[in-house]
């Protein structure tokens, strides 16, 4: 619980220096909800599962401190998001390997739909990048979804799911608010799906069976 509690605390922090543009008490905060999800992450069952999500979290948080940081490294916060999503479908595919060909379909049909509006508005030297970012988070939520209905624990498969939804609805609002439409409410809606999606990720390690 005191994990959970010192996670809420960063994120309140966070919101609040979001809505007073203090930047620097921002940067100073915004990794302490997923490492709060880190620390909270060891009293989960020991396991393949929890190794592989451990280590989505750690290149999240690293993800998180590239994005703030002061400057342009969204290429460098892409490439640790990238290796986050490989990590979290590394987990799922640890417990499950069954094609599930209807997640497939809504997975890649999401992310070209989605590839396809950055595309249109110009993605510029970025093209390739997006394109790689977009296809491992689409495997990420095909995997996600195909533990559903499956062998696994139904809780386990329930929040994994939820929190791959969330995570690419959060990461769908960057591109679009970035690339396409700038909005006033993009980072908190942006900021507070991805901590939704975190938490249900790695909640989900929670319900799996002691190995």
């Amino acid at each position: 619980m005191g994990w959970l509690i010192l996670a809420l605390m960063g994120a309140v922090t966070f919101l609040y220096g979001l809505s007073t543009h203090a930047a620097l008490l921002c940067l100073l905060v915004k990794p302490l909800p997923v490492l709060a999800l880190l620390g909270w992450l060891h009293d989960a069952p020991p396991g393949d599962y929890r190794r592989w999500i451990s280590l989505g979290l750690i290149f999240s948080l690293l993800g998180d401190v590239l994005l703030a940081w002061p400057g342009d490294l969204f290429v460098f916060g892409l490439g640790a998001f990238l290796v986050a999503h490989l990590a979290y479908l590394k987990a799922y595919l640890s417990d499950c390997r069954r094609p599930a060909v209807l997640p497939l379909i809504l997975a890649l049909a999401l992310g070209a739909v989605l590839l396809g509006i950055l595309v249109s508005s110009g993605l510029g030297p970025l093209l390739v990048p997006v394109i790689v970012y977009g296809t491992a988070i689409s495997a990420m939520l095909w995997r996600a979804l195909a533990r559903l209905g499956s062998g696994v624990p139904q809780r386990s498969a329930l929040l994994a799911a939820g929190g791959a939804v969330a995570f690419v609805f959060s990461d769908s609002v960057i591109g679009i608010n970035r690339f396409v439409a700038p909005f006033h409410a993009a980072p908190y809606i942006i900021i507070l799906s991805y901590w939704l999606g975190q938490w249900g990720i790695a909640a989900s390690a929670f319900s799996q069976k002691q190995r």
